[in-house]
């Protein structure tokens, strides 16, 4: 088959986030089809820039087709991010037919975030006789009204609920990336016999060739280590979402314990950290800096227990598919989690434990809890997770999956 994906953020291991479309379309081509991912020059998310001279500049990335479109750079969620994303789904619209005679797609995926791509990914699936897929990252706009405060009646929320709708009701499936989506979609149109569910997903192979951490940094685990010292990890961004203040106060609580709390990554939130720790003067939490992704499975190999936690918000019932949680598991420690959403992993996968957010005094317990157990019962647990993730979050997998859907 012929696949085209649009995603405006698409990313690769050498550019940064984000990922999902690369590894599925990397697998896609192992599988013998062409994939095109069509993406925007400019993202937020992605560590480097992408240079092209030209609109719809081609590049092959591991055999996978990557076509630019040029779009004007932004920062934050301001006027200049709408007119990014307008820019970028304006040119597609407009570039339709030239799309569908190059690529000729038997198979045309919406996959933005963001729902404006719907109408140019229908526009190109109709010129081509082509089958046309919405795939949900997250739900939009409900996303901004619910986590950002935007009023359902702003301009640009009914814009965003107009595509949306659009999308369920001229979609041939719809694949979402959270469970439990259902009821949502289907006030909004959706006919359930659409709707697909593919999570998120891990690439074996790069945690077969994980890079090594930097030596300084050895050094200084093996130092908390060598006085006798158990590690706590959180890895990923250092946002307000994040609630990493949460962890300051399970260390404020554990300052006379053999407990070492690290914090690794970068992020908006780095100073008000930074600051907290000094106001408490704690010094069994510490702020470790970035590792690089591809060092990540190196990392989690030397501590003890990780850390994944979220504030508390509704927009979490319909489920989630955070790719740290999905590292965690695959690194075979065992996992606190402190997030109440409409699934849990954690439990499902019996590989830790899953307590309320924003919850020091539960987080304390939970530490204590794990730190009390067996080598054979940690280790037992951290195998617990790997294997749940080997079973179904492998790119391998979800990738065989969505082509069994592309085919009904």
């Amino acid at each position: 088959m012929k696949i085209i994906v649009i995603n405006h953020y698409a990313g690769s291991p050498t550019l940064g986030m984000e990922y999902r479309p690369y590894y599925l379309a990397k697998q896609w081509v192992n599988l013998g089809h062409d994939v095109t991912i069509i993406a925007s020059t400019n993202s937020h998310i992605r560590q480097n820039k992408v240079h092209v001279k030209y609109d719809f500049d081609e590049e092959m990335v591991d055999g996978v087709r990557y076509v630019w479109v040029k779009t004007p750079m932004y920062k934050g969620n301001g006027a200049k991010r709408v007119y990014n994303m307008l820019s970028f789904v304006t040119k597609l619209w407009m570039n339709a037919l030239r799309i569908s005679k190059l690529y000729n797609p038997d198979i045309v995926i919406a996959s933005s975030t963001y729902t404006f791509d719907n109408y140019a990914a229908l526009k190109i699936a109709k010129i081509s006789g082509a089958k046309y897929f919405y795939e949900v990252h997250d739900l939009w706009p409900l996303s901004p009204i619910e986590l950002g405060g935007m009023s359902e009646k702003h301009l640009f929320i009914r814009a965003l609920q107009n595509a949306e709708n659009y999308a369920y009701r001229w979609a041939d499936k719809v694949i979402s990336m959270l469970p439990h989506t259902q009821e949502h979609m289907e006030s909004h149109g959706l006919d359930l016999a659409k709707w697909r569910y593919i999570p998120n997903g891990i690439c074996e192979t790069d945690w077969q060739k994980s890079q090594e951490i930097p030596n300084e940094l050895v050094v200084q685990i093996d130092q908390y280590k060598s006085q006798g010292n158990r590690l706590i990890a959180y890895t990923g961004t250092l946002g307000l979402a994040n609630a990493l203040d949460n962890l300051i106060h399970a260390a404020e609580l554990m300052k006379e314990s053999k407990v070492k709390f690290l914090i690794f990554g970068l992020g908006p939130e780095e100073v008000n950290l930074r600051n907290l720790i000094l106001k408490k003067n704690l010094t069994n939490i510490h702020l470790m800096g970035s590792v690089s992704k591809m060092a990540i499975p190196n990392l989690l190999s030397k501590m003890d227990i990780l850390y994944i936690g979220l504030k508390h918000q509704s927009l979490f019932r319909f489920g989630i598919s955070p790719n740290k949680l999905i590292d965690y598991m695959m690194s075979s420690k065992p996992i606190i989690q402190a997030i109440d959403a409409g699934n849990d992993m954690v439990s499902e996968a019996n590989c830790g434990i899953s307590i309320a957010p924003e919850n020091p005094i539960q987080l304390v317990n939970a530490i204590q809890n794990l730190l009390g157990k067996t080598d054979d019962e940690l280790v037992e647990l951290g195998a617990n997770g790997k294997a749940f993730v080997m079973k179904n979050h492998i790119y391998k997998k979800l990738a065989e999956d969505f082509i069994k859907i592309m085919q009904e």
